[in-house]
């Protein structure tokens, strides 16, 4: 999958309160694991994700190996937005 670092950033800004929580819970992963997702770079908590930032407008393009991370915080997102959260 393919996306801009600002569109993925977006998506982690738009995930409720404690959704990166639930989304380690979800998937049986370390919190900074889905942190270094979304961006970050600590890697002694979580792990690397396979993601590949290559440099380019709207902070570059993001190569996400697996989807399962933002499977789950797309779910959260429309979650929220149907409940109103």
């Amino acid at each position: 999958m393919n996306i801009t670092f600002d569109e993925l950033r977006k998506i982690k800004h738009a995930l409720p309160t404690g959704s990166v929580s639930r989304i380690a819970s979800e998937l049986n992963i370390e919190e900074q694991t889905v942190r270094n997702y979304f961006g970050a770079k600590k890697y002694q908590n979580g792990q690397v994700v396979g993601c590949h930032i290559e440099p380019g407008p709207d902070g570059g393009i993001v190569h996400l190996d697996d989807d399962k991370i933002m499977t789950v915080a797309k779910r959260i997102i429309a979650e929220a937005q149907n409940i109103g959260v």
